[in-house]
């Protein structure tokens, strides 16, 4: 078998921009060891593998970084729902149901975006050591507000927009502060959005998460309790940059945005299954 792949830019509705995510749709299952290697190879922050599931709407997606096979991502479910979608997999009106490591996912179509809904993820703990927050400085390179704790990251905040756009992390210092990443956020400078971010996550071979979808899942909860409103406007300020639509509730996080196809291609010969 000689799967196709396909590169989605997920979190903006112009090609190049966002963050690049590659889609393999299965026809059956295939090796852990085997996917890791595609991962590898296509060298993007993730890949993702779709597996119909007993033939119906449902499919088993997983997702695999350069390095190593992750819990839960945004953009890749984005990218992933928009080529089942652009490939007739799926009825234009059809809700996109994933199984998933993070339990039972759902996209959907809302006036020309693709809205995930995805588990809270909250933080749970205020980081208070000094020799901690020392340390997270010094990994940013920078002065820091507060920094905060969920299940897979770190949340640091930051003094302004400015701030978070010129990080320089020094990402052998990053890489070994505990958990999945850092999210590096503040208010905006722009009234056309409500916080800006950046994702630094080297400990799983992703050193900046163009727009990570997940990390969302942690700061927009954070925003809504900072500002006081469930429905939000988000821009990760990477060099590629991305734009989200949020709605927070009490235990689920809609993150919603666009998605634009790249490239299309097939695995050949002994790179096949």
């Amino acid at each position: 078998m000689n799967p196709v792949l396909t590169t989605v830019d997920a979190f903006t509705d112009r090609p190049f921009a966002g963050n690049p995510a590659a889609v393999c749709v299965l026809d059956a299952p295939a090796p852990e060891e085997w996917m890791q290697l595609v991962a590898r190879e296509m060298n993007l922050s993730e890949t993702a593998f779709l597996l119909p599931v007993d033939g119906g709407p449902r499919h088993g997606l997983r997702w695999f970084t350069p390095t190593v096979e992750v819990d839960l991502c945004g953009h890749a479910t984005l990218a992933a729902a928009h080529v089942l979608w652009e490939e007739g997999r799926l009825a234009p009106d059809a809700t996109a149901e994933f199984e998933t490591r993070s339990g039972r996912l759902a996209a959907r179509r809302v006036d020309g975006w693709i809205e995930l809904d995805f588990p809270s993820k909250p933080v749970d703990r205020r980081v208070e050591d000094p020799a901690e927050l020392e340390e997270i400085a010094a990994a940013l390179r920078s002065p820091i507000v507060s920094a905060w704790r969920n299940p897979f990251d770190l949340l640091v905040e930051l003094a302004d927009e400015e701030s978070v756009r010129d990080l320089a992390p020094d990402f052998g210092r990053v890489k070994a502060i505990l958990g999945r990443g850092i999210i590096a956020t503040s208010r905006s400078s722009d009234p056309a959005f409500d916080f800006v971010s950046r994702f630094f996550a080297p400990r799983v071979g992703v050193d900046e998460d163009p727009v990570c979808g997940s990390a969302h899942c942690c700061s927009g909860p954070f925003w809504a309790s900072r500002l006081g409103r469930t429905d939000l406007r988000a821009r990760q300020v990477s060099a590629r940059g991305g734009v989200l639509r949020l709605r927070i509730g009490e235990e689920r996080v809609a993150l919603a945005g666009q998605a634009v196809t790249t490239f299309r291609g097939q695995l050949q010969g002994a790179a096949g299954i």
